[in-house]
């Protein structure tokens, strides 16, 4: 059986997740935070979450992982048939990940772990951001799903990254950068009724509850 390795809070490890939920793939949770110790890197090189064991074989980074399930695993396709719109979707990962996802993450040690983020970083992060919420609403079709009428991949990611970047940047910038984005939300609350989403909200909400005690009975 397939074992997915990492944590619960992690939105790209919650991004390999749904995915195999959505698919309907059998899998077991392994835990395991980041690290850079050796034996971890031998799962992991970069020493990041998530990673897949396939019977005593891993792979890492979330869309290499989510490629091989879409290969090994066609029964229920989470890419469109025709080769331009399975494009369409990987065009949409892109940005999500690339121009909005990676780019708040520089807010994340502010917003979330007691951080701070120089106003230089602020400020950069502003100008790149807007780029990114501009391209994606150019993008996204909403029709229901992100990148047209059935879920993707892309769902996946937008499920899992949307409300970081949207949280973050209202907590350290001020200002929620998909306000102006009215799908959004709906889109959202459309996901997460989801069975698949519903269970990985769940989980993440339970982990990252207990990330918070733990922290506190350290402090």
């Amino acid at each position: 059986m397939l074992k997915l390795g990492g944590f619960a809070v992690s939105n790209y490890y919650n991004k390999v997740k749904v995915a195999l939920l959505e698919k309907g793939i059998a899998f077991e949770e392994a835990y395991h935070p980041t690290s850079q110790d050796e034996e971890y890197r031998k799962r992991s090189p970069m020493g990041k979450v998530p990673y897949l064991d396939v019977d005593g074989q891993y792979l890492c980074e979330s869309q290499v992982i989510c490629e091989y399930l879409e290969d090994s695993f066609p029964q229920t396709p989470l890419y469109p048939k025709d080769a331009l719109e399975r494009a369409r979707v990987r065009e949409l990962l892109a940005t999500l990940e690339l121009h909005m996802e990676l780019v708040a993450r520089r807010l994340y040690g502010q917003a979330f772990f007691g951080g701070t983020a120089s106003d230089e970083t602020k400020a950069q992060v502003e100008k790149e951001l807007a780029k990114g919420v501009r391209a994606f609403k150019q993008l996204a079709r909403f029709s229901p799903f992100v990148a047209g009428s059935g879920l993707s991949y892309a769902d996946c990611a937008a499920g899992v990254h949307l409300p970081l970047v949207s949280l973050s940047s209202k907590i350290v910038l001020g200002h929620d950068v998909l306000a102006d984005c009215a799908q959004v939300k709906p889109y959202l609350k459309m996901l997460n009724e989801r069975p698949a989403f519903m269970k990985m909200n769940e989980d993440r909400k339970r982990a990252t509850e207990a990330m918070a005690a733990a922290r506190a009975k350290k402090g």
